[in-house]
């Protein structure tokens, strides 16, 4: 009978250059993904108002957001560091690149200036919501790295972060709510939580069922951004004058990502997976652009998906999944 796998020792980040340590904190925080938050902020707040402006109140929105999803990563990396040194050990606090009590001190400051920021935003722009929305962001986020992301409610957690995150970019509506902004909402949060049930085996083989069914539910996601028309009575552009436009962007969004997953769920090992994992977080801009797309003209959709730029570059040398 073979012996129980050894804990691998924990390197001194004390030992190591600087460059080294640098690189295993952008690593640690996930530092292309950011911008997939930026793009939930930017949806949200050009789905509900004309433009970008005021400028301080929507940076400090996008700060909220950010430092609240920069401490996500840092505080998963730091919960998991023992499931890591097995099964990821090159990984920044495994490898000893960044210390847990670093990645711990990271997470909680970031927590924290995010919900200040939201604080901030809800005082100057004269509504309650970003603070409530920020903390309740807050809150999810270590309920899901600490308890929730080990069991099977960890895609609904994570569909509930990124479902809070674009709430947050609408927090400064004025007046109520309307079905359509929970419906937008709920969109890219299902695709997110099927994003996250396909990535929940990446450092193993995965399971060709639980694949699929991660697929139908993404896909799900993207059919609650297609059925937007059927739940407002706004005088949205594209909606109104060039229906067919909407429905053939989304067919070509469901198409690319389902070819993608096609590959991993064709050869589920975890390469290739992690490949489609990364492939449907970095899509996750373009599909906040074309959600933004039904409210917005082409230029504010741009700006959205110049998210892309440093998403995809910063993610050639840094990992993000």
């Amino acid at each position: 009978m073979s012996s129980p796998p050894t804990k691998p020792e924990f390197a001194s980040p004390s030992t190591l250059d600087l460059p080294t340590r640098l690189r295993g904190l952008a690593e640690l925080l996930r530092i292309p993904n950011v911008f997939t938050a930026a793009a939930d902020i930017l949806l949200g707040y050009l789905f509900t108002h004309p433009d970008l402006t005021p400028a301080p109140l929507v940076a400090m929105l996008l700060g909220a957001s950010g430092l609240i999803y920069l401490a996500g990563m840092a505080l998963n990396d730091y919960y998991d560091r023992q499931r890591d040194a097995h099964e990821r050990p090159s990984r920044p606090i495994p490898s000893g690149r960044v210390a847990a009590s670093t990645a711990r001190a990271i997470g909680f400051a970031f927590l924290a200036g995010g919900v200040a920021l939201g604080a901030g935003a809800a005082a100057m722009g004269g509504q309650a919501r970003p603070a409530i929305v920020a903390a309740a962001l807050a809150a999810l986020v270590v309920l899901y790295d600490a308890a929730l992301k080990s069991t099977p409610l960890a895609p609904l957690g994570m569909g509930g972060c990124r479902f809070l995150n674009v709430l947050l970019g609408m927090s400064l509506l004025d007046g109520e709510w309307q079905t359509i902004n929970y419906l937008v909402a709920a969109g890219v949060g299902v695709y997110i939580a099927g994003v996250t049930w396909f990535a929940r085996t990446e450092a193993v083989e995965s399971s060709r069922p639980a694949l699929v069914g991660a697929i139908v539910v993404m896909l799900a996601g993207l059919g609650l951004l297609v059925v937007m028309p059927r739940w407002t009575t706004l005088d949205y552009p594209l909606l109104v004058q060039e229906p067919d436009r909407w429905f053939v962007f989304w067919a070509i969004v469901a198409a690319l990502m389902g070819w993608r997953c096609g590959l991993a769920v064709l050869d589920p090992q975890p390469a290739i997976v992690q490949s489609a994992v990364k492939n449907c977080i970095f899509s996750l801009i373009v599909i906040d652009a074309g959600a933004c797309y039904a409210a917005q003209g082409t230029f504010h959709v741009m700006v959205i998906v110049a998210m892309l730029v440093p998403t995809m570059l910063l993610g050639r040398f840094v990992y993000s999944t």
